[in-house]
């Protein structure tokens, strides 16, 4: 079992040895056990093969999902998928039957799903699971399933109970046995907080998604007909799940580079197997193992190998993607701007409020832990793991800032170098948030160990009140709001004293860990910088706007 003294450390992108490739593993167990049964239950129901092709497009989402589902998500997901795979099957028969009528549908119900992430952690969850049968929609090869049929609607629903009772079976195993980490509780991953002013991330990226399928459902029609699903798949993926600007243009260009090396990669090598052959059904599964094990080295591995895989199964139902080798990399590309537009127009998601608004909830979990009382260790190993949750969110947000700064800029605009200096600023802020991970480490083991002796003591009840205060400077140095007359300034001078409050060797750890932390709160500081003090308490006091404009 780990132990909360244990320091955090920066998990690292790629490790294939490790825990990439344990995930990797009982991944590929949920979908070849969901393929199994697929096989087996179309062959005794005599069902058409694209009921295979669902099962196995929800079971490779769901491997990788449900490594952050707990108990209660686990069954929500029993419930919800089989409903959505049924109505993912009645909406692919409305869209062969009334195209018209079934794009609106299905831009609908996509955001829909997504518009539900306003509503917390559980709804977010739900709409997640709703979209895994809307993207096998996208995935058939369109004319490859029986047009009519409600009968098909049961045993879809049928097929998604069989991925997601594969799926939580492997899972709960695997994290019995240790095989993979269990994932954060729901007290971890959310925390009640003040509302914030303006339209909710997830009603703004509702109305990206539903404007980028808009957009890439009326392009596909027009210029490939007979494959329009190609550009409304790369929209989906472009814009699903954006998290500022940087974010969806890093993602859309990775997709853009990787499908496209996916698409030609694949057109070299398919039609030599021939249709049904089940070489290319071992090679589906092999692409697939692949992209899932590289996914977190890089999103373009993941792209390329899920357009070699889609090209695959073309090849698989006798249509030759080397004869639409052009037509496909012109979609795909189509896809990309429209879903990379749609997230820089449409209500768009600036990437310094979002790195802003990251920084703030993960200095508020540090305050929590300041501010806790430490006698009661179940409240302090919460606030620590809530800390550890959201610097590891905050590198996610962070994530393409890295790659703006190490882009060379040799004779750049001032406006660009603008943009580089703040991508700079916040990757220091990520690295200051990521060294008191330790720090805070070593506090809460300090305090699981002693707890009655440090909550205690008076000096170090002061001290650690002092590093709240330098903290919440900052969190309002974040949010661009003064602080009120008398409060500390963001960076207070370091004060003089003594190493450690007593004897004790846990108060001595306790006053270091509070001592490194402060240092790292400085260089917060130096980042955000404080706006001035509005000294409302005294309205004779004129403010600075007021005297601007009165000289």
């Amino acid at each position: 079992m780990l132990t909360f003294s244990m320091p955090l450390r920066r998990t690292p992108r790629f490790d294939p040895t490790w825990m990439h490739l344990r995930a990797t593993a009982v991944a590929m167990a949920t979908v070849l056990g969901a393929y199994g049964c697929a096989l087996l239950i179309e062959q005794k129901a005599g069902l058409h093969v694209d009921s295979i092709v669902q099962c196995v497009v929800i079971a490779s989402a769901l491997g990788r999902i449900q490594r952050v589902l707990d108990r209660t998500d686990r069954l929500l997901s029993c419930a919800v998928l089989p409903c959505a795979a049924a109505g993912g099957t009645e909406l692919t028969t409305l869209i062969q039957r009334h195209p018209q009528v079934g794009d609106v549908v299905f831009v609908l119900a996509m955001a829909g799903s997504i518009w539900l992430r306003r509503f917390g952690l559980r709804a977010a969850r739900v709409g997640t699971l709703v979209t895994l049968p809307l993207v096998a929609v996208l995935v058939v090869p369109g004319g490859t399933g029986a047009v009519g049929g409600h009968e098909r609607t049961g045993w879809a629903a049928v097929m998604a109970l069989v991925a997601v009772a594969w799926g939580t079976l492997l899972m709960w195993v695997a994290q019995r046995i240790g095989l993979v980490g269990r994932p954060p509780a729901a007290q971890v991953v959310t925390a009640a907080g003040p509302a914030r002013r303006g339209i909710p991330a997830g009603t703004r990226m509702a109305l990206q998604m539903a404007a980028a399928l808009a957009a890439a459902f009326t392009a596909a029609r027009m210029l490939w007909p007979d494959h329009w699903a190609w550009v409304v798949l790369t929209a989906f993926l472009v814009s699903s799940g954006a998290r500022s600007r940087a974010d969806v243009l890093v993602k859309g260009a990775w997709r853009t580079v990787g499908a496209s090396a996916g698409t030609v990669v694949a057109g070299a090598v398919t039609g030599s197997f021939g249709p049904r052959s089940d070489t290319v059904v071992v090679l589906i599964f092999a692409v697939l193992t692949v992209g899932t094990w590289l996914r977190e080295l890089s999103y373009a591995y993941w792209a390329g190998c899920v357009t070699a895989v889609l090209s695959l199964l073309y090849d698989w139902f006798g249509q030759s993607p080397g004869d639409l080798l052009r037509t496909r990399l012109a979609a795909i590309a189509v896809g990309a701007v429209i879903g990379v537009t749609a997230s820089w127009l449409v209500l768009p998601i600036r990437t310094s409020s979002a790195v802003r608004a990251r920084t703030a909830t993960t200095l508020a979990a540090l305050i929590e832990l300041l501010e806790a009382d430490w006698h009661d260790g179940r409240a302090v190993h919460l606030a620590r793991a809530r800390f550890r949750h959201r610097v590891e969110q905050l590198e996610v947000t962070t994530a393409p800032l890295r790659i703006l700064a190490a882009l060379p800029l040799p004779h750049a605009p001032s406006a660009r170098r603008r943009r580089r200096i703040g991508a700079l600023g916040a990757l220091r802020a990520v690295a200051a948030l990521r060294r008191c991970a330790g720090p805070v480490g070593d506090l809460t083991a300090a305090i699981t160990s002693a707890p009655d002796t440090l909550a205690d003591d008076p000096s170090l009840g002061r001290r650690r009140e002092e590093v709240a205060a330098h903290a919440l400077a900052i969190r309002r140095a974040i949010g661009r709001r003064p602080a009120p007359q008398g409060a500390p300034g963001p960076n207070p001078p370091a004060k003089a004293g003594p190493p450690g409050p007593g004897p004790g060797p846990e108060a001595a750890v306790a006053m270091r860990t509070l001592a490194a932390i402060d240092t790292q709160l400085g260089i917060l500081a130096r980042v955000f910088r404080q706006p001035p003090v509005t000294p409302a308490s005294n309205p004779a006091v004129p403010t600075p706007r007021f005297e601007k404009r009165m000289s």
